[in-house]
């Protein structure tokens, strides 16, 4: 492959690995009068009925210079992987946050970055709150592993109030070899436990940090268990063993802006 081919190539690569699919009619109609919201391609069933809301989605996609496309229905539901709940329409979103782990490692955005990483957090109201928190915080992204999370699907973007199209969202094969890299460059890694002698709010060395944050029933997984440098608890009162997970982000994203107010 000529070196010019291979630059087109990974350029493509990365515009495609920020693409959002969003389906079903009024989630597509609410990511489309979202401001933060860029279009690439909006899909619509050309077996759909006339409908005063397709007639809005067309409209907004179109103010936001998206090219409309109409499918069969058979192509429709490969576009939206959920033939039973997309209505007939999806939509494509640039999302400028999304970008591979590896890219954001080559060029992180500060020197002493903090970054959330999620192992196995499958609840899609979880996820939603977490990147709500993440965006609203000083948490510069949230590692998230393309197999056993949680998918981005409308309940996420709900849940996120719409900060999902304006996070950075790594996406990473392997969560413990990810952060084996991380750990390589010089970034610790700090996996969030009930049971950890050391606790949140102690003085942490400086540098880059990861905090991991685990199942929402499990915990943090043995592999990625094995890569921490530390594992962190939060100190808690009455008898309380554990928050729920979307709390304990909320608590990490705030971390700085508390002990700095």
């Amino acid at each position: 492959m000529k070196t010019s081919d291979s630059a087109e190539y990974t350029a493509k690569k990365r515009f495609f690995d920020q693409m959002l699919t969003v389906y079903g009619r009024k989630p597509v109609l609410e990511a489309l009068q979202d401001p933060a919201t860029e279009v690439y391609r909006l899909h619509l069933a050309s077996s759909n009925k006339k409908a005063p809301i397709l007639d809005d989605i067309v409209q907004l996609a179109q103010d936001k210079g998206a090219e409309v496309v109409y499918h069969e229905r058979k192509a429709l539901s490969r576009i939206s992987k959920n033939s039973k709940q997309d209505q007939g329409v999806a939509v494509d979103l640039i999302c400028r946050g999304y970008q591979a782990s590896q890219d954001f490692l080559q060029a992180p955005p500060r020197e002493n970055y903090e970054l959330l990483a999620l192992d196995g957090i499958t609840n899609p109201q979880n996820l939603g709150m977490i990147i709500r928190s993440a965006c609203a915080g000083t948490i510069d992204g949230i590692l998230l592993p393309k197999q056993g999370s949680a998918k981005i699907d409308p309940l996420v973007i709900k849940a996120s109030a719409g900060t999902l199209f304006k996070s950075r969202l790594l996406r990473c094969e392997d969560l413990a070899e990810t952060l084996a890299d991380f750990q390589r460059r010089g970034c610790q890694i700090y996996g969030l436990s009930s049971h950890a002698k050391f606790q949140l709010g102690q003085k942490l060395p400086a540098g880059p940090k990861i905090f991991v944050l685990g199942n929402e029933s499990d915990g943090v997984s043995k592999p990625v268990g094995q890569i921490c440098d530390q594992l962190l608890a939060i100190p808690m009162n009455n008898g309380v063993e554990s928050l729920n997970v979307a709390v304990t982000a909320s608590l990490l994203a705030f971390r700085n802006m508390l002990m700095n107010s």
